[in-house]
């Protein structure tokens, strides 16, 4: 199979990773095959958990990323906050891009909810992003709206429905064609959902859909 990131169009320069479901786990499956082909930086615009396995830079300068790119191939850079998460980096995304071959850019928070709706000022996409990919993650599908979607009262509006009612493939489909924020979908956690599951969003999905499981590297076209 292809890797990841050829499936999801992932070219040199910024691409921002948006959605809910999995959206730290495609940013860590990303950089680690990226980093075979050129130097790879890893930041976010919200808020993320430092990645295992890669050295983390606080309050780094431009020198200093390029050091470490140079000896590690990749590298994670933001500011630690006092709630464990690294936070945006003190360099500017515009400072950050020309040391790398590709940055891959978290720009959007879930609550660690499967599904979630957008507020105006949502997400946080650089300007000059080349790819934005939102992640689906398909455990909130059938559970109601108000248990498993960041902005529930939002997410029903957009869904023509109550927040007290479930989040079928229709609805859900319904939220993401109508914000249509994203270049390419990734519908994660397939392997617990079930085939059929994704199968039913994708075909519903007005851009193009991949489905399967991050952490399992299971991934369908």
């Amino acid at each position: 199979m292809e890797p990841l990131w050829k499936l999801l169009g992932v070219t040199q320069g910024l691409t921002a990773v948006i959605g809910s479901g999995g959206k730290t786990s495609l940013q860590n499956r990303l950089a680690a095959e990226l980093r075979a082909r050129g130097r790879v930086i890893l930041c976010t615009t919200t808020h993320i958990m430092p990645p295992p396995g890669l050295r983390t830079l606080q309050n780094a300068s431009a020198g200093e990323v390029r050091r470490v790119l140079e000896t590690d191939g990749a590298v994670c850079v933001g500011e630690l906050g006092d709630d464990g998460r690294l936070h945006p980096p003190v360099l500017p995304i515009a400072e950050l891009a020309p040391l790398a071959d590709y940055l891959i850019i978290e720009a959007d928070g879930s609550k660690r909810l499967p599904l979630k709706a957008h507020e105006s000022f949502e997400p946080v996409i650089p300007p000059g992003t080349a790819r934005t990919v939102c992640v689906v993650g398909l455990t909130g599908l059938g559970r109601p709206i108000a248990e498993a979607v960041h902005r529930p009262e939002l997410f029903a509006a957009l869904a023509h429905c109550g927040a007290d009612e479930p989040a079928t493939p229709e609805r859900v489909a319904r939220v993401l064609n109508a914000e249509a924020l994203a270049d390419i979908y990734f519908l994660n956690q397939a392997d617990a959902a079930g085939e059929g599951a994704a199968r039913a969003l994708a075909a519903l999905l007005e851009r193009p859909t991949l489905w399967g499981s991050i952490q399992k590297g299971e991934i369908t076209c």
